[in-house]
């Protein structure tokens, strides 16, 4: 069996560790040759306590959402990948990433980012990379620390 990831799937939530994150997929699909997929999920259960501006919030976060896939991706191609594409996702992150998403685009390594939400929602809710960790059909790599500039 060849160690060769070939789809890398990153998850991108806006922290600096889903930064870090994205920088070392870029090594990591280089050096393997790999797709990369950016995924951002719009966590709609933010959404229940504002229910009468749902579609505003909802327009406002999938076009934020949409800025940060598209300036993510350029860098990746600037970075030297040929095949990067996106996709935003609606729902909670920590379902539809390592069980939807995952399997769908046949993705053999996750990158996410060790933090990303509050302390508050980790304590109740569990983080999402401890989620992805547990439920994701492949490799995880959570990203803590920052890449080392060269």
């Amino acid at each position: 069996m060849e160690l060769k990831y070939t789809n890398i799937l990153v998850a991108i939530d806006g922290s600096k560790e889903a930064d870090w994150a994205f920088k070392k997929g870029i090594e990591i699909a280089k050096r393997n040759h790999a797709k990369m997929l950016l995924v951002h999920v719009i966590d709609t259960r933010s959404f229940a306590l504002v229910e009468a501006y749902d579609t505003v919030i909802g327009d406002r976060a999938e076009k934020m959402a949409k800025e940060m896939l598209v300036n993510y991706k350029k860098q990746a191609e600037e970075a030297g990948l040929s095949d990067v594409q996106y996709e935003i996702d609606f729902g909670s992150p920590k379902v539809r990433i390592p069980r939807e998403l995952a399997k769908n685009h046949k993705i053999d390594l996750i990158l996410c980012g060790a933090t990303g939400l509050n302390v508050v929602e980790r304590i109740f809710i569990g983080s999402v990379s401890e989620h992805i960790v547990r439920y994701a059909p492949c490799d995880v790599l959570v990203v803590r620390t920052e890449k080392e500039t060269d």
